[in-house]
């Protein structure tokens, strides 16, 4: 080992320190894991089963036993024999009060197979002796009274929703004979609600129990969209509402037959097999009860159930870890030993060097890499004294250099400044601010916030005694390059407006495309660069009581606080390579109606949690929340809205909305 070099001494200490704890680690890993699986998974299972079987045997039996003997019972059978017979009446409503306060639901019903009339009594219903309906024979919420008197078998068990609470519970129909001649059925329900608190909910990690009847329907499942609803225990029911239909294949399907058929023949013992449950491996394990022709099934996920208790493990897991303590201790110590303190030793001279002190000692005793280090570091020094003083001769000549162009630079920055101010005064004189509040005061408001000190959004606004003109546009670009197209759009819409009328917005946005067209086709740069500009153009006509709107590719939003419309604008920007065909759209001035028109910015505004748009469907649920307030207060309330929703993320574009609303 001597003659290793440093890497070689740490790679092997490293790597035998990395053999052993992995070696210790996979071998009780291993053994832990086979016993488990091996031992406990089984046995966990069956315990389940056995339990689960013993939870629901007992109050089930309990409620089939006292519907069988109410319809055992000789009153019963001599009124279903003379149903209109007022004494047997009386005898049989007694008699059933009786059973109704034993029965853990309190409910009970008889149906008759001479009249078809169906009596239930119960805690939810008043007390009566006349019948709540008459069934239909043609009738399939009937279809169980008549497949139940048709058949030979003394009782059936059926899982349906109640009527009356709405609870899935388990029905006991008893049929009541004169010999082998059926006169109606008798019965109770037990509610499923106690099951699945106590035999469903209260399952332990990585259980999973269910109730099936004989042939796999699935009647008790914590999935209720998996029970089968009037399910008859004594009938197929398909595989899709069949234990059967969730298995991966097929083979795992005929290993369950075989499982259930075992069940059927050794009643209160418990088989088991491995399955796979949409796509999960998992421990089958069933039981038979032949009193209610039921199965109790669980299915155990092994690899998450608390098959075992972690005390036992504890002093093997204690062992294991104090190991791997000792291994690593004793790597440290071999690494400290052989590499650390060497190392330090060499830090130290090298802290020296980097302070000046080019004739500090380094250790040269050693015959490996950190000698070999230690005498490059020598040279280095050497070097480094040597190259120092033209170093910072050259420093400070660059130094006088930078400090003279920072200044050429800051003299430069406030140039573009005040530029970028004086554009942004500029901005702010073609906006008819002033004006809206003359005119329209309360009747308004207007979120006008340019991403930078100047943007390319502005907003219209031009009015006769006939009505106004109002409007928002959006034009390409940010900055500097969005305000410049800001004043050729204004200018374009100025004179559109002046050759078009107020009136016509379709007209005035044709008008307006043409202007931009003919200013910018003998630019040789217009393909390179983005020209295009959204608008939204909204004449109020005071006489006629209409808002007649047009736009390029920004609609019109109007709610009374109860619904949001919109008026869809035309798809093609002005100034698109293709022109685009602009319509007039007319909506009523109703009293309490607001308006709308905002450019994309706001849509587009990151924010949230995940960093996505505002988007139009958290836009049209702002604007239904405040459609009624104030003007001002609309405005607020979307400016904080915003706010909230934008949190610390960056303003992604300028940002333009106008409202108005006349009553």
């Amino acid at each position: 080992m001597a003659a290793l070099g440093l890497r070689g001494k740490s790679l092997l200490a490293l790597l035998l320190t990395f053999l052993l704890a992995i070696g210790v680690a996979v071998l009780v890993g291993r053994e832990a894991l086979q016993g488990v699986q091996s031992r406990f998974g089984e046995a966990y299972a069956r315990n389940v089963v056995q339990l689960n079987r013993e939870r629901l045997f007992a109050p089930v039996t309990r409620e089939l036993a006292l519907a069988q003997r109410l319809a055992e019972s000789e009153i019963t059978r001599a009124w279903l024999l003379d149903e209109n017979d007022p004494v047997k009446r009386e005898l049989f409503f007694r008699e059933a009060a009786g059973y109704q306060r034993a029965l853990s639901d309190h409910s009970y019903f008889a149906a008759s197979a001479a009249s078809n009339r169906y009596y239930s009594n119960g805690d939810q219903q008043p007390p009566s002796e006349a019948p709540r309906y008459e069934m239909k024979p043609d009738a399939p919420e009937d279809e169980w009274f008549y497949a139940t008197l048709r058949s030979d078998a003394p009782y059936h068990l059926n899982v349906d929703r109640s009527a009356i609470s709405g609870d899935l519970k388990i029905w006991f129909n008893i049929v009541v004979r004169d010999g082998g001649r059926p006169l109606g059925i008798v019965g109770s329900g037990i509610s499923l609600n106690a099951f699945v608190t106590q035999f469903i909910e209260e399952d332990k990690t990585g259980v999973e129990s269910m109730v099936l009847d004989s042939y796999g329907s699935i009647l008790v499942h914590p999935n209720h969209n998996l029970v089968t609803l009037n399910a008859d225990t004594s009938q197929g029911r398909s595989l899709s509402t069949s234990l059967l239909g969730l298995l991966d294949d097929i083979d795992q399907a005929k290993a369950l037959r075989q499982a259930m058929s075992y069940g059927r023949e050794h009643p209160g013992e418990t088989a088991t097999l491995k399955a796979s449950l949409d796509g999960e491996p998992r421990l089958l394990a069933l039981t038979w009860i032949p009193e209610l022709q039921w199965f109790v099934t669980s299915a155990v996920d092994l690899r998450t159930a608390q098959v075992i208790e972690l005390k036992p493990l504890l002093p093997a897991l204690g062992a294991v870890l104090l190991l791997l303590l000792l291994l690593i201790a004793a790597g440290a110590w071999l690494v400290d030993r052989r590499v650390l303190s060497p190392l330090r030793q060499l830090r130290k001279s090298a802290q020296a060097i980097a302070a000046g002190q080019y004739n500090a000692p380094l250790p040269t005793d050693r015959d490996d890499e950190i000698g070999e280090l230690s005498a490059a570091f020598r040279s280095m020094a050497l070097k480094i004294h040597s190259h120092t003083s033209e170093l910072e001769s050259r420093v400070n000549e660059r130094t006088r250099e930078l400090q003279q162009a920072n200044r050429d630079m800051a003299a430069a920055h406030k140039k573009i400044d005040d530029s970028i101010d004086y554009a942004s005064l500029i901005q702010h004189a073609i906006l008819p601010k002033r004006q809206l509040v003359a005119d329209l005061d309360e009747r308004h408001a207007v979120l006008w916030h340019p991403r930078d000190v100047v943007g390319g959004d502005f907003y219209v606004y031009r009015a006769t005694e006939q009505g106004c003109l109002l409007g928002v546009v959006d034009c390409a670009g940010h900055g500097v390059p969005g305000a410049l197209m800001t004043m050729l759009a204004h200018a374009a819409i100025e004179q559109a407006i002046a050759d078009a009328g107020h009136a016509d917005p379709a007209a005035v946005l044709a008008r307006t495309d043409g202007i931009v067209r003919k200013m910018l086709r003998d630019d040789s740069t217009q393909h390179a660069l983005a020209t295009n500009m959204d608008v939204g153009l909204a004449y109020v006509d005071f006489q006629r009581r209409l808002v007649v709107y047009a736009g390029a590719k920004i609609a019109l939003y109007y709610s009374d606080g109860e619904r949001l419309d919109e008026l869809a604008a035309g798809r093609r920007a002005i100034g698109d390579r293709r022109i685009g065909e602009y319509q007039n759209a007319e909506v009523e001035l109703q009293p309490g109606r607001t308006f709308y028109l905002a450019t994309d910015g706001f849509l587009d505004q990151a924010g949230g949690e995940l960093g996505y748009g505002f988007g139009n469907s958290r836009f049209a649920e702002m604007i239904l929340r405040h459609a009624r307030l104030p003007m001002g207060e609309q405005g607020a309330a979307f400016k904080a809205t915003l706010d909230e929703y934008q949190g610390d993320y960056p303003q992604r574009d300028d940002i333009t909305m106008l409202c108005f609303r006349f009553d």
